[in-house]
């Protein structure tokens, strides 16, 4: 993948939601960064990145390493909002940065559930947690002509997301199947303020 600059501006609407679950679920957490505009923000973000055992890795490797941690080990102190254009990271210190995401595809989380979800709309790599963490689920991607761009078996991860990359200006459907049920949600990746965190699939 070819991250090219500058990232194309496009409006980063934010959403915050910590929601306390009873039981099985945690909230997500988003942000409202502004992007860094001087050498001491470039090298705050280095540090960021040194810190928390991110340098060196692009975006997809960003996203990959903390979407997929076990719970246990998620770092407490760092958030990872995934937005259509970036990933924003920022931590306990104020430190903040943009790791830009490919022009041609956007990364989006989904969470199917069966009893309980939370709202969210951009996806949280260290906060949000879903229903049904570890489980096999069958999932397809139809565009809005019915071509199928995904269809394939995927294990949830530890948090209950599946974590997909799917093509910039898209609309289309996500199909989930998990245990003979199954659960359908729109997916769209035409805007920068569209959703990147799916937790409206419920299982039926």
């Amino acid at each position: 993948m070819s991250y090219p600059l500058p990232l194309r501006r496009g409006r980063l609407v934010a959403a915050t939601a910590v929601l306390a679950c009873a039981l099985v679920l945690a909230g997500c957490a988003g942000s409202d960064p502004q992007p860094p505009s001087s050498a001491a923000q470039s090298d705050a973000a280095g540090d960021l990145l040194s810190t928390h055992d991110l340098a060196g890795l692009d975006t997809a490797e960003v996203i990959e390493r903390l979407d997929t941690l076990p719970l246990a080990e998620r770092p407490t102190d760092l958030l990872a909002s995934v937005q259509p254009d970036a990933v924003v990271l920022t931590d306990d210190q104020d430190r903040e940065t943009w790791l830009p995401m490919p022009t041609d595809e956007v990364y989006i989380s989904v969470a199917p559930y069966r009893e309980q979800t939370h709202e969210c709309h951009f996806h949280s790599l260290t906060t949000c947690v879903g229903e049904l963490g570890n489980e096999t689920v069958q999932v397809v991607l139809t565009d809005a002509d019915g071509d199928v761009l995904i269809d394939e078996t995927r294990e949830t991860y530890d948090n209950g997301f599946v974590g997909l990359w799917v093509p910039r200006d898209l609309e289309g459907t996500l199909t989930i199947e998990h245990d003979g049920r199954t659960g359908t949600v729109p997916v769209a990746t035409m805007d920068a303020d569209d959703p990147t965190c799916l937790t409206g699939l419920r299982l039926t």
